[in-house]
């Protein structure tokens, strides 16, 4: 499934190329604002922090919510307390679509995400040129020349790389990278099982000062509490916002991301 994904996207982002060229989108880049410092807005706090996704559909699930505006539902996940948001440019399986990513930017303050099978230059720079500050790098879908390739091409962009992983070996590659800001999905993209506990076994291994992401397994506060409890920094949720209340939904979970009173993240695990 993963390697259909990305396969489908590396297309889509071809038949783009086609209509806009490379030379074009880095221009569109280069006149945008800079990015915001999305490792600061992510970094560890007294209470984990929430990256809220604007997703309309999904491979394990199907159609999620319509979502006719994005804008409209960032704007709700901003004035939630949400540390940034995610959306979801993946046309065939997602339903979502590059637009959407431009009507986020425009409409909110804090950093967004373009989350998507990023497996080339393109679609980086396509990235910027949309306003992105944070762009996914899903190791298990790149070889190690190229996830350091486009790590390397995020950072001149002055953007910022969340590296996703699902295994030790994926946790080693994005320490190799130098990747500051490390993702643990409790879905794995082959077989889209999920594993809430994977995160606490992964997390040990990703070095201090590390942001660190729990992906995936979020359905209720006490899922907040587990990630909080072993140590994640930051929680990213989608289908649990987009399927109901996203400003009640997020205070609940951010309630429970509170850590208690007078100790730090690693105290607690």
């Amino acid at each position: 499934m993963l390697a259909e994904l990305t396969a489908g996207a590396v297309a889509d982002a071809e038949r783009r190329a086609a209509e806009r060229s490379l030379a074009d989108v880095e221009r569109a880049a280069l006149a945008r604002p800079a990015a915001k410092d999305a490792r600061a807005a992510l970094a560890p706090a007294d209470r984990v922090k929430i990256i809220a996704e604007v997703k309309r559909a999904s491979p394990s699930r199907g159609s999620l919510a319509e979502i006719p505006d994005p804008a409209a539902q960032a704007l709700r996940y901003q004035r939630g307390g949400a540390a940034a948001i995610s959306v979801l440019t993946e046309e065939r399986r997602f339903s979502g679509r590059l637009a959407d990513l431009e009507a986020v930017v425009a409409a909110v303050d804090v950093p967004v995400l373009r989350k998507d099978f990023i497996a080339t230059e393109y679609q980086v720079a396509e990235a910027r040129a949309a306003g992105a500050d944070l762009v996914l790098l899903i190791v298990a879908a790149l070889e190690q020349d190229l996830l350091v390739r486009l790590h390397r091409l995020i950072g001149e962009w002055g953007m910022t790389a969340l590296v996703e992983t699902h295994s030790a070996e994926e946790v080693s590659r994005a320490i190799d990278l130098g990747a500051s800001v490390i993702g643990v999905n409790a879905r794995d993209l082959s077989t889209f099982q999920l594993d809430r506990d994977l995160f606490g076994r992964l997390e040990p291994l990703i070095p201090e000062g590390t942001v660190r992401i729990a992906e995936s397994a979020v359905s209720s506060p006490d899922d907040v509490a587990h990630y909080r409890d072993h140590g994640a920094d930051v929680v990213l949720i989608g289908e649990a916002l987009v399927t109901g209340d996203p400003v009640a939904t997020l205070g609940r979970f951010l309630a429970a991301g509170d850590r208690p009173a007078g100790r730090n993240r690693k105290e607690q695990v």
